[in-house]
């Protein structure tokens, strides 16, 4: 009983349990366009899991005018906040989490998204019963790639990092991970390839939640005891 209760898996939320890494590809297109920078959207998606602080600088680099960041920033904030009413979690998403909760797990969102981002996709996904804590970008300093969010996540769930898992959808949340001690599950719903999220050292991969929770017997997620 003592392993079940220091045992802890970290969820990412976009793209893992909600539907909406295209939502914020679209969101961050037109905030980059209002200030007038074009970037391809394909770009945008394959940046979305960094928290804003990494994602500025990997699309427009470390010379841009930094006294736009604010501004782009907000400006994603607004248009991303038009979708808040109709949020969609990924088929199996809320089930997942009840699932691992009544094996033993403590269940904990660790999440790029801002705290008032984060609030409308919990209340969309419905599932805070099965919810031990949450962490989000406004809890840490940096955000994914680096390993602030898994390593507050993990002192929230009072949980060491050989204890734990995490489950998410990008390279940023493995890269996260990686430098955690945390081992990653990858799932393909926020749409990088299997190939990518293995390559940057996932445990392995599934379709999405639903898929994950058809084979959680065979996966890391079976027992928090093992």
């Amino acid at each position: 009983m003592e392993s079940r209760s220091l045992s802890a898996v970290l969820f990412d939320v976009d793209g893992t349990l909600m539907d909406t890494n295209y939502l914020h590809s679209v969101a961050w297109w037109e905030a980059f366009r209002q200030m007038g920078h074009t970037v391809a959207t394909a770009s945008i998606h394959r940046a979305i899991g960094m928290g804003a602080d990494h994602l500025l600088e990997h699309l427009l680099g470390k010379d841009r005018d930094r006294d736009e960041d604010a501004a782009i920033s907000t400006a994603h904030q607004v248009l991303y906040a038009q979708y808040f009413s109709r949020l969609t979690p990924l088929e199996g998403a809320a089930d997942l989490l009840r699932e691992c909760a009544s094996r033993g797990w403590k269940v904990v969102l660790a999440s790029s998204a801002q705290s008032k981002e984060l609030g409308a996709m919990r209340e969309a996904l419905g599932a805070d019963d099965a919810i031990t804590a949450v962490t989000c970008a406004d809890d840490v300093k940096a955000s994914k790639p680096a390993p602030d969010l898994v390593e507050t996540a993990l002192k929230r769930a009072a949980v060491p990092a050989d204890r734990a898992v995490f489950v998410g959808d990008t390279v940023w949340d493995v890269q996260a991970c990686r430098h955690a001690g945390v081992p990653c599950l990858g799932v393909l719903s926020g749409g990088i390839s299997g190939a990518e999220l293995l390559g940057a050292g996932a445990t392995a991969v599934y379709q999405g939640p639903s898929d994950l929770l058809s084979h959680i017997d065979d996966s890391l997620l079976a027992s928090p005891g093992q």
